[in-house]
């Protein structure tokens, strides 16, 4: 093989030396700089992803905070309405049992001038009624006639310490 020849090793290692020097400059005038091109664009793509990232935190931080307050607002105006309707329900309550009250009191009081009133028409027919029978009885029992005037003063006299 004409390769393992010594004597044709030196123009080998000469064009092994011009082959190594050619791919070193190309290497180094093409391939570094792409790959250092896209090293940096992805660094600056990490970067600005974090600066988005970091960015979008305190939004969501702030964003947070205000649905926090806007959350405890609603609740105190919610507590204070709740608050309200129940105090106004708790006024109109004591109103209306204020009117049954007004209202009852006056049915009991009407109720009571119509016992009243019954009760002396009551007693007051009866003491017709009695008046009569105290004279039939003492015409009967007696014999004698009373006069109606005698008999409703005697009953009156009477039933007057009954009523």
């Amino acid at each position: 093989m004409p390769q393992l020849d010594p004597a044709v090793w030196s123009t080998q290692l000469f064009w092994l030396a011009i082959t190594f020097g050619v791919l070193y400059l190309i290497i180094w005038r093409v391939a570094l700089p792409r790959i250092a091109d896209v090293l940096e664009a992805r660094q600056r793509k990490l970067d600005d992803d974090l600066k988005k990232a970091t960015a979008l935190k305190e939004e969501a931080e702030t964003i947070l905070a205000e649905y926090e307050r806007m959350r405890a607002n609603a609740q105190a105006s919610a507590h204070a309405a709740l608050q309200k309707a129940q105090n106004e329900m708790k006024a109109e309550a004591e109103r209306q049992s204020h009117a049954l009250a007004a209202r009852l009191g006056k049915q009991t009081d009407e109720a009571e001038a119509r016992i009243a009133a019954a009760k002396s028409a009551a007693i007051a027919g009866l003491e017709s009624t009695v008046s009569e029978v105290v004279a039939a009885a003492t015409e009967k029992l007696i014999g004698v006639k009373a006069g109606e005037q005698e008999v409703a003063r005697a009953v009156g006299s009477v039933m007057g310490g009954k009523r």
